[in-house]
Order: C-alpha cells, then structure tokens, then sequence
C-alpha cells in the first residue's frame, strides 16, 4: 500500500511538473504580450504558442483528476478550501482562451484592444495565483480534524504567499522569453531577451526573500534535507539553471535560453516537492491534522486500478505531446519570416 502511495504522489507531481514547463512558457508568453504594443509583435506571440496551448491544458487537466482518484481527500479540501482562488483561475484561463479564438475575427482596432487585453490579464492572473496557492501550501492552511478547510480568501492572500505568487510570475515570464527566442529572430528576439533578462533579475531577489522566509517561517520545510543528504542534488539543479540562464541570453543558440528555464523549473519544483513530503497540505494550527500521502489517499484497490489506467493513459498523453512539438516547433520559427499558421492546431 505504502509504494502505490507513494507511486501516486510521484505520478502527480509528473504532471504537475509537464503542466508547469509547458503550459508555463506560454502564460509567460501572454504576461509579456502586454508590454508591446506592436500589432506585428502582439500577432507573432500569439502565433508562436498557437500549435500547443490548447494542449497544454491537458496536463492541467489530468493532473487534477488524478488528485481527484488517488487522494480525494485533498482534492475536497483544496477545491473547496480554494474555491474563489480557484474560479478566477478557470475564468482567466476561459477568456484567455476565447480571446485567442476571438480577437481575430473582426478588422477592427477596438474589437481587438479588449481581447488583446483578456488574452494578457487571463494569463497574468493563473500565473500569480498558482503561486500563491503553491505558497499556502508550503506555509500550511488551517484545518479541522477531519481536513476541512477553516479559513477563508482574503486569508490566502497573506504576505508570504503574495511573495511566492510573484515568484511564479517571473519564473513563468522568464520561461515565456525563453520561448519567444527560440522561436523569432530579429527584433522581438532582441526584445524577448531582454524581457527574459528582467524577469531573471526580478526572479533573483524575490527568489532569495522566499527562501528565507521559508527557513525562518516554516523551517520543517528544511526537515528532509537534513535527514536525507543526497536529495540537496535538486535545490542544485534550480541555482544551476538560474545562473546558466544569464550565460545562455548572451550565446547565439536559439533553445540555449529555454533549456535553462525549464532546468530551473524542474529543479524549484522538484525542490519543492522534496520539502513537502509527506505532506500534501499541512495544516498551520495543528500539524496533526495535515493531510498526508499516507493518510489522504484512496483505498489499495483503487490505486491499483487507477495506476493500470495511468500506464496506459500516460504514454498516450507524452506521445500526443511529442508529436505536437515535434511537428510545429521548427515551423514555429516561422513567424518571424510572417508565414503564419492557425491559432488552432
């Protein structure tokens, strides 16, 4: 029972880690969309992400079902715990979507000022939030005993969380420029890089704040790196990818830039997970209420069933997405030449 727990909790963090590196580059892609105003840049940025947005949602998707199955008991408490949070997320990513859909389909300059404007804020918003979500968790939300959440919105907007939120921001444009280099030349590439170089410098500092913050406020964050040595490898791997990222803005390769933010997202998250662990939602008043990977889950035989599922599911779901890259990813590069290609894949 206790290896198809853990089994799951490594299964979930594999898709939430997919969602991360590939829905992330293209949040950041629209969170830098506001900051030009160029109607040929604004039309390239969209065209850019155009083939794999939409794919992208499914690592969202099957990350929250599988939340849903293995550990229903979270899923009820952070739905319901995060409702609000939660609704502004699935309403910006609705609208972000439909201004995708929508902003080209009337000629005219005020039709598409608006959807412009909900394609960015509809990104700017999930990119914010799932970082103060992330930052909740970490710091731990109040409990009852039965894992029921006693808190409310306005407290989920604490300090600390608003940090990491930022924190998310960066991290997602930073990922975001990295994108728009490997797909442009000219001057958007010169202008993206310079995007990814300011959200890194912003990233720097807000990253530092959160890890003090995290060992003076919740040092059991630190617990398992203590015990277990050998897993320090991952906070490694993020402060490598942070400091390669600056290197890889200053070299010709087109992916250089992407390769170093993706790394680095690995590595935080990855970090992340380690510190949690076992926890999935700590409890802040009362650490013996914490809903765990030990005692939130499903029953044996539901694990069991919902792991044959994910064996056949998951190659399926990585074979989609491969192809996906696989196919657009060069021809991506053309938008920087104008041979642009559907929004729609």
């Amino acid at each position: 029972m206790m290896e198809l727990q853990i089994t799951w909790w490594v299964l979930i963090g594999v898709l939430l880690l997919g969602y991360a590196l590939l829905d992330g580059f293209d949040l950041g892609v629209g969170a830098l969309y506001l900051l030009t105003k160029d109607p040929e840049e604004r039309k390239r940025l969209i065209y850019s992400i155009g083939p794999y947005w939409d794919s992208n949602q499914v690592w969202l998707l099957t990350g929250g079902g599988a939340i849903f199955a293995a550990f229903p008991m979270v899923y009820a408490t952070v739905f319901s715990g995060f409702y609000l949070a939660l609704m502004l997320v699935l309403f910006a990513l609705i609208f972000r979507a439909v201004s995708l859909e929508y902003q080209h389909q009337l000629d005219s300059p005020g039709w598409r000022k608006w959807w412009d404007l909900g394609f960015g804020i509809g990104s700017l918003l999930p990119s914010i939030l799932y970082g103060v979500a992330v930052g909740n968790i970490l710091r731990g939300i109040p409990l009852d005993a039965k894992g029921g959440y006693l808190g409310d919105f306005l407290s989920l907007l604490n300090p600390y969380s608003l940090v990491m939120g930022l924190v998310s921001l960066c991290l997602f444009a930073m990922h975001g420029g990295a994108f728009i280099i490997s797909q442009s030349d000219g001057a958007l590439q010169q202008k993206a890089r310079r995007w990814a170089r300011a959200a890194w410098l912003a990233l720097i500092p807000l990253f530092l704040i959160g890890t003090a913050w995290s060992y003076l406020g919740t040092p059991r964050l630190f617990g398992n790196y203590l015990s277990v040595p050998l897993i320090w490898v991952l906070p490694l791997i993020a402060l490598i990818g942070l400091a390669y990222f600056p290197v890889a803005l200053k070299g010709g390769r087109a992916y250089a830039p992407l390769s170093a933010s993706a790394l680095t997202i690995f590595g935080l998250l990855s970090t992340l997970a380690a510190s949690l662990f076992p926890y999935i939602v700590p409890a802040s008043n009362n650490l013996a209420n914490s809903l765990t990977v030990f005692t939130a889950s499903s029953s044996e035989r539901t694990l069991m069933i919902m792991l044959i599922l994910a064996l056949i599911g998951l190659p399926i779901v990585l074979t989609y997405t491969a192809y996906i890259y696989r196919t657009f990813i060069r021809r991506g590069r053309s938008v920087s030449t104008g041979n642009h290609f559907s929004v729609k894949s």
